[in-house]
């Protein structure tokens, strides 16, 4: 069985322009969570508890992105894009599995820069190895299980009404849609198990951002709290575009047609502006990183003093 993906438009104006927009994007995605991903791995001095997050995020987004973006670019040059049965499975599973851990690997980083702006003192004493680890893993193990649950449940459907996506890849309510068995528990479980897993990380990232602008407050320095405060809005609006984008779409009682048009726009937030974005706001607009950025395609050695690891 091959289903079709739909894309976004079957206009041809539009779809060279897509092409080249969805290009320029994917490329500077990619390269740029590559970058990161690679100097966070190999510089020495970069090993420590906010580094560790970011490169996670790297290459969370890497994965992201990679598996949405090339069956996209396919289906704006051409009029229909055909997807396998496993591959349709293994996109929906990769997807669902890297949205989940970001999410909640978006609260462990905002937790890290809780601790280091508003408890700075014990700042190592908290985010030791272990709790990075333990950190990282539950993201990992919440996008696992969140993406096997709704995986299988979604292919245990039977197909029979139409093959036709419509979508630009393959995602739960344009499947759901499709599918001609009874979907009122797979409607239930993406909104319960959303509510449960997914929807308590964006208030909790909120409320630690919260916090550390309150501290960035009492900074003496006016310089100081504009460059804090430029940062903390860059986060704040990344996490806003991931968080709400996927709550729009996901904590919905019902998938009508008119709302799976709408989902294709607010997919094209949190699948490929925010993996492309996340480089530039957690990584290159920091002063370490730009350096060590600089080192390495000058040729050379990045050195420094070794923190605390969480390597």
């Amino acid at each position: 069985m091959q289903f079709v993906l739909t894309g976004f438009s079957k206009d041809p104006d539009i779809q060279i322009f897509s092409f080249v927009l969805f290009l320029i994007i994917y490329l500077i995605g990619s390269l740029g969570n590559l970058l990161i991903f690679f100097i966070i791995w190999h510089v020495t001095y970069l090993q420590t508890p906010m580094y560790f997050f970011i490169k996670h995020l790297a290459f969370l987004d890497m994965c992201y992105i990679s598996t949405i973006v090339p069956k996209l670019l396919m289906s704006s040059i051409s009029e229909c894009v055909t997807i396998s049965f496993g591959g349709c499975v293994i996109q929906l599973f990769i997807f669902l599995a890297m949205a989940a851990a970001e999410s909640t690997l978006l609260v462990a980083m905002s937790y890290d820069r809780y601790v280091a702006i508003c408890n700075p003192l014990h700042y190592t004493y908290i985010m030791k190895r272990e709790v990075c680890i333990q950190l990282a893993s539950t993201s990992w193990i919440i996008g696992s299980v969140y993406s096997t649950t709704h995986t299988v449940n979604t292919f245990r459907l039977n197909f029979c009404r139409s093959n036709i996506i419509d979508h630009f890849f393959c995602d739960l309510p344009p499947l759901l849609k499709i599918a001609c068995s009874d979907i009122r528990l797979n409607q239930r479980m993406i909104f319960v198990i959303g509510a449960v897993l997914i929807l308590p990380c964006f208030p909790l990232t909120v409320v630690s951002y919260v916090f550390i602008i309150r501290t960035i407050v009492r900074i003496p320095s006016a310089t100081g709290r504009r460059k804090t405060f430029s940062t903390c809005a860059s986060h704040l609006i990344t996490v806003g575009l991931f968080y709400l984008t996927g709550i729009s779409v996901y904590l919905r009682p019902n998938f009508t047609s008119t709302a799976l048009h709408q989902d294709r726009i607010s997919a094209v937030f949190y699948t490929i502006l925010v993996p492309m974005v996340n480089p530039i706001v957690y990584s290159l607009r920091n002063k370490e990183l730009k350096q060590a950025i600089k080192k390495i395609l000058t040729g050379r050695k990045p050195i420094g003093k070794t923190k605390k690891s969480c390597k």
